[in-house]
């Protein structure tokens, strides 16, 4: 393996990247011998499973079948692997259900992961892991939409809360789940969360293509913009996982359109998260770079960046379970102030200014008068700063 970035790497996460980094039909190397020496085989099967990357690397152990590699992780990596390809499975099932269901009461609906991705990427859906469908619709069929999951049986995630509308911006998926089936559906109506600047509903529905995995019409996106999702995804997500680079890497390996990327990139102020995504691929994971890459390499900020994303990687970090440690919290909130452009910066900086559900709790005021919370944001702010510092000391107190 070789890359600028793994000097501070464990033996195990070398030894992961190494194998992600096989070709199909190549065989082992000494190095791979050599990090399989004395590899803590928990471990690596912890990292394995924290990045999804365990279907991948199943395939590549059960064809290579190494001495090495204890015969528990073998088994492991096995029954992981079945595990995955049962939910993935079942997954494939309810996709076609929601996709025949949209279709009949015509609403518009592109999957934006799960099954359909994996059938794209890899080949086969149980070479990626999904929990759950992700679903972009229009806006103005949002309504609808949830009205027909609820009468399927889902269940709505009341977990946002808004003043004045601002749910539209600040949040970009709903969440239902199905309490038999155990399916957890997210319909988006924006790719990424505010700041970030995106293609609508319509241009992403002309560019659509029909996936092949079943006779039934489903969709999704386009080559480009299914590039343009999964960078800025996984960017906003520090990389911590490697699925999401390996899933560049695969998509890097298609026919894409580049120069019609590069445009499509910087209309849409990403060029340096598509070129930080390229960068980890060929680093990480040693991607194939082609002449037609070249601008999308160029900016010095996409380095900077993909340098920045190591820390993650190094911390096998979670973002998706909290409480995430408050040194990973500040950092994390560092990095994505410097994935931002100068306009998004202004952006957000500006969001901060808008009421938000705590002032409500703070101060519950008539929906007619809501407007208030405005000029009385920075009192309610600073009450709520002095009451939780009143209420630690207090508990320190008592303990």
């Amino acid at each position: 393996m070789k890359n600028d970035y793994s000097g501070e790497f464990s033996q195990e996460l070398k030894l992961l990247l190494a194998l992600l980094e096989m070709e199909e039909g190549s065989s082992l190397t000494f190095e791979h011998w050599e990090l399989m020496q004395d590899a803590d085989w928990h471990e690596f099967i912890a990292l394995a499973r924290h990045h999804r990357v365990f279907p991948t690397i199943n395939r590549k152990l059960q064809e290579l079948r190494p001495i090495r590699v204890p015969a528990f992780v073998m088994s492991m990596f096995q029954r992981d692997y079945y595990r995955n390809t049962i939910q993935m499975l079942a997954l494939s099932g309810e996709m076609e259900l929601l996709a025949s269901q949209f279709l009949h009461k015509e609403i518009r609906a592109l999957f934006l992961k799960g099954p359909v991705i994996a059938a794209d990427l890899y080949g086969d859906v149980s070479l990626r892991t999904s929990c759950d469908l992700d679903i972009l619709v229009p806006m103005d069929r949002l309504e609808a939409t949830e009205a027909h999951l609820l009468s399927l049986g889902y269940v709505k995630d009341e977990y946002i809360t808004s003043v004045l509308n601002d749910w539209k911006w600040r949040h970009h998926h709903i969440t239902f789940m199905h309490p038999q089936k155990g399916i957890k559906v997210e319909v988006h109506w924006r790719l990424n969360p505010s700041p970030s600047k995106e293609p609508d509903f319509e241009d992403l529905w002309s560019r659509r293509r029909q996936s092949s995995l079943i006779s039934r019409p489903i969709y999704y996106l386009g080559r480009e913009d299914l590039f343009l999702f999964l960078v800025s995804h996984g960017a906003r997500h520090g990389w911590s996982r490697l699925r999401w680079l390996l899933d560049i890497k695969q998509l890097m390996n298609q026919k894409l359109d580049w120069s019609k990327l590069i445009v499509l990139l910087r209309k849409h102020q990403l060029l340096h998260v598509g070129g930080m995504a390229v960068c980890l691929a060929a680093k990480l994971l040693a991607a194939p770079l082609r002449e037609e890459m070249r601008p999308i390499l160029a900016s010095r900020k996409a380095e900077w960046l993909a340098e920045d994303t190591l820390f993650y990687v190094q911390r096998m970090v979670n973002l998706h379970s909290p409480p995430v440690p408050k040194d990973i919290e500040r950092y994390h909130r560092q990095y994505l102030l410097a994935l931002m452009t100068t306009r998004q910066k202004l952006l957000f900086f500006a969001s901060i200014l808008h009421p938000l559900a705590e002032d409500v709790k703070t101060l519950p005021l008539p929906a007619k008068l809501h407007f208030l919370y405005f000029p009385l944001r920075p009192i309610l702010w600073a009450s709520r700063k002095i009451r939780d510092r009143s209420s630690g000391k207090k508990r320190e107190a008592s303990a």
